[in-house]
């Protein structure tokens, strides 16, 4: 039945995830979507099917400049050749207009209907970020980076009193646009670049405004090292976050390589996230992310590109990745349960919206949230792979302008 005014009514095939599903297929099913356009009725042919829209749960915006190259140090060296110095040209916002603009165009393309993008220090072009994604529909999670400590680009940190009001600043003027789906989400880029009392800041105003938190974890041994040297009164890495209030159950941490069991556990009870980033943690050979593990703690997790640690802004780049990832812990140890391309494919969808905390809204075609969806065309001329007698391959199709619509049945 059709609630509202406006309906739009689509009969076809749905592929989705849910909580006890990897993958369901519902065929010839009529799904009807409240939006705020004429009422239509659309009915696919058989080489077409809709799926969610895949969700980044960990993209650097301000690295897709240089995605692809720069892949020959590993990551704290190469953050302090390459990454410091290009990020800090996001002072400039003409730099930042076009940069940005490009980025989430190509992740909309590539069926990115939903990114957690970490920005640069700069709170205007944080904000312009925010603009860009919401101009395009795209759901976006925009972090304001904050770091004041450890990296040798002296123009390109800021000071604990620089970091605490320009992100107050950043958060409350990107909330006073009301953007439909674009929220801010406090970013300390990672523990080694950030001092105690930054950290502390951060949890407060996190905890105060009831936001995302995101930031990177465990990604190297050489990191692990670093923090346990930084900041010796800790636990462990996941501690230092925990007791400045910043591991919840918004928080997503990218990588967690290098994780104990310990940690994992508190990222369980905590109710926090992994991004699950494969072809970064391969292309700067900071680790293999065992995902059935922390799947077994019982840990929300999710996939991200990691541009530009990961050269591809494509998340089904992410899907093949973390098979690859799967399947080479397989051939170190038989014995271990490869993930299969269902749960991949959940993870992509269904489970990265789950580590942003946005499942209420995203993920799968449950009644009453949001459409965020694919259109997949199977048949489309020119595609990359060949169907034999059915027409030629699959491509994935742009997210539907649907993005304040509604699933009704």
């Amino acid at each position: 039945h059709c609630v509202g005014r406006w309906s739009l009514f689509l009969v076809g095939t749905f592929v989705h995830s849910t909580d006890h599903t990897a993958v369901e297929i519902l065929e010839d099913r009529l799904l009807g979507v409240d939006t705020e356009g004429k009422p239509c009725h659309k009915r696919t042919s058989s080489h077409h099917f809709f799926m969610p829209g895949m969700v980044d749960t960990h993209i650097h915006a301000s690295q897709y400049s240089y995605a692809g190259t720069a892949l020959d140090l590993p990551l704290l060296q190469w953050l302090n050749t390459y990454t410091f110095p290009v990020e800090a040209c996001y002072k400039d916002l003409g730099f930042a207009r076009n940069v940005y603009t490009h980025v989430v165009k190509r992740t909309l393309r590539n069926g990115t209907t939903t990114a957690c993008y970490f920005a640069t220090i700069h709170t205007d072009a944080s904000l312009l970020l925010g603009q860009i994604a919401n101009d395009f529909g795209q759901r976006a999670l925009v972090g304001k980076v904050c770091m004041d400590t450890n990296n040798f680009v002296p123009h390109y940190r800021e000071t604990p009193e620089e970091s605490h009001d320009e992100t107050n600043r950043f958060i409350s003027e990107l909330l006073e646009k009301k953007y439909p789906l674009v929220r801010p989400v406090v970013t300390p880029r990672f523990a080694p670049s950030c001092s105690a009392a930054l950290l502390g800041h951060l949890g407060e105003i996190a905890q105060n405004n009831h936001l995302h938190i995101q930031s990177h974890i465990s990604e190297t041994k050489e990191e692990v090292k670093l923090v346990k040297e930084l900041f010796p009164d800790y636990d462990s890495y996941t501690d230092v976050y925990h007791k400045h209030n910043l591991l919840t159950d918004k928080t997503v941490m990218a990588h967690g390589c290098h994780l104990t069991d310990e940690e994992l556990k508190l990222f369980r009870e905590k109710g926090a996230s992994i991004a699950h980033c494969p072809n970064s943690n391969i292309s700067l050979c900071s680790g293999m992310l065992d995902a059935r593990r922390v799947l077994n703690h019982k840990v929300k997790l999710g996939l991200g590109t990691d541009v530009a640690g990961g050269y591809s802004p494509s998340m089904l780049d992410a899907v093949r990745r973390t098979l690859d990832t799967s399947k080479v812990l397989t051939i170190q140890d038989p014995q271990y349960q490869t993930l299969t391309f269902e749960e991949v494919f959940r993870l992509a969808t269904l489970g990265g919206s789950q580590a942003l905390s946005l499942d209420e809204h995203t993920g799968n075609f449950k009644v009453g949230k949001d459409f965020d969806a694919l259109r997949v065309n199977t048949a489309i001329e020119g595609g990359p792979i060949d169907l034999i007698n059915h027409g030629e391959g699959p491509k994935v199709g742009t997210s539907l302008p649907l993005h304040r619509a509604r699933i009704i049945n």
